[in-house]
């Protein structure tokens, strides 16, 4: 018995022993950033930085391969790196251009493959990959620089004089956007700077060569024990990204706006109202999730709708209410775009602001666009003609006697007009607009005037 209690004892301290050596191996944390810099890769960094500071990481290690991208998300991307608490490092394994040049300037410090290049950070055009136009250069060029400054200045003595040198040269960080910035013996005033392994090192924008990871940690970071692990992104995370894509929350601001529109003209609540829903759950979902989008700003939506929808059907004409929910609408739609929290928008930059009033803007344009083409296509022959009330439909009869007598004239509607519908004159029926509010069937109404095979009415009011 006293042999089992002393192999149970030594079985014990053999698995603490074992889970402590775990826990105090330094733990690296990777985070694969190897494709276009974009939504999806704003996502990873997002969840990998905060997945390495739940896991107690000793470090973050970016493991990059990109061409660029987006500069929107390479800003908001090294935005983060700059002010995470753990130090984070990158290994440029092959390329590290345009967005990702800037993301690699952020970390605190840069490790490169023997064959892998950083720079080439010019803006170019989405389109056609023209060049962009000099105010886009000056952008770039100066967060390029600011980026580089964040590393600030190190002390050296030399021959009993204390120097100050920046850690990372700015000059070099605006040299791979701008030409005209000459850097000695790498780039003259007709290239962008683009640097080799062996370059970055001797301009300080390149800590170490090394061809894998674990050389890294060895040669450079000192470990001789230590624990890697990887984020491996999520279907959910690769769909939230694909959702917060600039060019597609657009297209849900476009469907959002088409839809209420439509809805709006139609009687009854059906596929218009579905779209609309459907793409603001879209819209808002993932900037929720991601914290982006507050509680507060979702309600400011749904109340400016309601403020829309009670214009138009309740107070006659258009104006304070109407007025005060298309902004409440738009100004929801922007700040859902931008970080806050509890309505504090000091860490916001004007960059991240123009992208998300840029964003609505471009969805609110498509939209008025889809409604302008889509009403002249209302029931013309194509997949149109079933969407309006026409006066062929079953049921009905339409009168091919001069519309213009009518006006004047009383009837009532035989459907609800919300605000269109049909209303019965004498034995016939017709189609009707409501020119103020509901109109509920069975009510009296009063023909005002007849326009594109259609009346418009108003509800008869009694004396």
């Amino acid at each position: 018995m006293k042999t089992i209690k002393q192999i149970f004892i030594l079985s014990l301290l053999l698995i603490f022993t074992n889970l402590y050596g775990q826990q105090s191996k330094p733990l690296i944390y990777k985070i694969n950033i190897q494709e276009n810099i974009g939504s999806n890769t704003w996502v990873y960094l997002q969840n990998g930085l905060h997945q390495a500071k739940n896991r107690n990481a000793t470090c973050i290690l970016l493991h990059m391969n990109t061409y660029g991208g987006s500069v929107v998300e390479a800003d908001s991307m090294r935005t983060a790196i700059l002010n995470c608490q753990l130090p984070v490092y990158v290994f440029i394994d092959n390329n590290a251009a345009s967005a990702g040049a800037l993301i690699s300037i952020a970390c605190d410090s840069i490790f490169m493959r023997q064959s892998a290049s950083i720079g080439a950070a010019t803006v170019v055009s989405g389109q056609d990959g023209s060049k962009a136009p000099d105010k886009y250069q000056s952008y770039m060029r100066g967060m390029m620089r600011a980026t580089a400054e964040s590393h600030g200045k190190e002390r050296l003595v030399q021959e009993g004089d204390t120097l100050e040198k920046w850690r990372r040269d700015p000059k070099v960080a605006e040299a791979m956007v701008d030409e005209r910035i000459v850097i000695p013996g790498f780039a003259d005033s007709t290239q962008i700077l683009t640097l080799t392994a062996s370059q970055a090192i001797e301009l300080g924008y390149c800590d170490g060569i090394a061809e894998n990871i674990n050389q890294i940690a060895v040669q450079y970071l000192g470990y001789s024990d230590y624990n890697i692990e990887t984020y491996n992104p999520t279907l959910y995370d690769k769909i939230k990204g694909v959702l917060m894509n600039g060019v597609l929350q657009a297209i849900l601001i476009m469907l959002i706006i088409g839809g209420i529109y439509f809805e709006l003209q139609t009687p009854g609540i059906g596929f218009p109202t579905a779209i609309a829903l459907t793409a603001a759950i879209l819209y808002f979902t993932p900037l929720y999730l991601t914290g982006y989008a507050q509680n507060w700003e979702v309600l400011l939506f749904v109340l400016g709708l309601i403020l829309i929808v009670f214009e138009l059907f309740v107070i006659p004409g258009f104006g304070v209410t109407g007025i005060a929910g298309i902004i409440l609408v738009f100004a929801a739609l922007i700040l859902a775009l931008v970080g806050n929290i509890r309505f504090d928008f000091s860490a916001l930059s004007l960059r991240q602001l123009f992208r998300a009033m840029m964003i609505v803007t471009a969805g609110v344009g498509m939209g008025l666009a889809m409604i302008v083409y889509l009403s002249s296509r209302i029931g013309k022959p194509g997949i149109f003609r079933r969407v309006a009330l026409v006066s062929d439909q079953e049921g009905f009869v339409s009168v091919p006697l001069e519309p213009l007598t009518l006006v004047g004239q009383s009837g009532v509607a035989s459907t609800v007009l919300r605000p269109s519908g049909k209303v019965q004159i004498g034995d016939q029926f017709y189609d009707a607009v409501s020119l103020k509010g509901f109109i509920e069937k069975g009510e009296e109404v009063i023909v005002k005037r007849y326009e594109n095979f259609q009346l418009y009415v108003t509800k008869r009011e009694h004396s």
